[in-house]
């Protein structure tokens, strides 16, 4: 249904993005951001998503339980995982963060910021601390190439998912680190952590394990973008796995371990696609990616639309084998 809703909104704000893209429109909402400071070579780019500053609200601190007292989860349900070192692992369910989009905590003594934007499938998780001291996110409810700007509370300056780069406001050109996580299945991770922590069930009036973007990443082109489509004739909704400014399509590593520029890249099936059947439960399977380097370490990357890659690194490698 959510889905629905957002292709016929995007007709609208299309059309009337020239008048409301302003720091004039946005400044009521918004009397904290210093919209003086931005690296956007134009504020056209920025769309309303529907939902107004929190309407997607955010998640801190939230309650993590053992393994073994999870009631919902089916094993085959995507999970974004967390391991850093001298921490327990900590598993953030997708049927909760496709509803929140961010999620506030703190592991192993490090505060982090774990996000995921339906729209492009980027689930990645950051360090929040920076030179400005450590910072908390929200969601603006504003899009740029159909991805989720984050804002953090203290300054209120905006930050762009996909790349974890603040571009409007005064904390604008600051960068977050990545931490080297993963999406797999709930299987895969209680199967591998029989002692580890995942997210309880929010205390929020939401349809906890539907999907609100019904069919969503088998459409065309993607909702709320008016830029251009992937080269090499690659779906604008395939998947690829970013590291950097390189990407290969996931559909190379489910014939084999790719191991190329220094990287392992590795696929296994179990994992259901979050933006398939409208229980995410019962999705097609989409698999897991993990990417370790020589020496097999985790290595800091994201599994995205292939469209917003494209948006976001036009001048990226694309590691096609060929």
């Amino acid at each position: 249904m959510l889905l629905r809703l957002l292709s016929g909104f995007a007709a609208f704000v299309l059309a009337v993005q020239s008048v409301a893209a302003s720091p004039e429109f946005w400044a009521r909402e918004w009397p904290r951001t210093d919209f003086s400071r931005t690296s956007l070579s134009s504020w056209v780019e920025i769309l309303s998503g529907g939902p107004p500053k929190d309407g997607i609200p955010a998640l801190d601190d939230p309650t993590m339980i053992q393994v073994s007292d999870d009631r919902w989860l089916d094993d085959r349900e995507p999970v974004i995982t967390v391991e850093i070192d001298g921490a327990i692992p900590h598993a953030y369910p997708l049927r909760y963060l496709t509803w929140h989009e961010i999620v506030n905590d703190t592991v192993a003594g490090v505060p982090v910021a774990i996000t995921f934007c339906p729209l492009c499938n980027s689930g990645i998780v950051f360090d929040r601390r920076t030179a400005s001291g450590p910072l908390s996110f929200g969601v603006s409810g504003k899009l740029r190439n159909s991805d989720m700007i984050m804002y953090d509370r203290e300054t209120e300056s905006w930050w762009q998912q996909a790349m974890g780069e603040a571009i409007v406001g005064q904390l604008t050109g600051t960068t977050l680190r990545q931490i080297p996580t993963w999406m797999e299945s709930w299987g895969q991770f209680h199967g591998r952590n029989p002692d580890g922590l995942v997210m309880e069930e929010p205390g929020w009036s939401r349809d906890y394990g539907s999907n609100p973007y019904v069919s969503y990443d088998s459409s065309h082109r993607p909702s709320l973008y008016s830029g251009e489509l992937p080269p090499h004739d690659i779906p604008a909704l395939a998947r690829v796995v970013r590291v950097g400014d390189r990407a290969w399509p996931v559909s190379r590593l489910t014939t084999g371990v790719v191991s190329e520029e220094g990287l392992v890249l590795t696929w296994e099936a179990g994992q259901t696609s979050a933006l398939d059947t409208q229980q995410i439960s019962k999705g097609r399977d989409v698999g897991s990616v993990r990417v370790r380097d020589q020496a097999g370490q985790d290595v800091a990357h994201d599994v995205m639309f292939a469209f917003a890659f494209h948006a976001f690194w036009p001048d990226g490698r694309w590691m096609l084998g060929n």
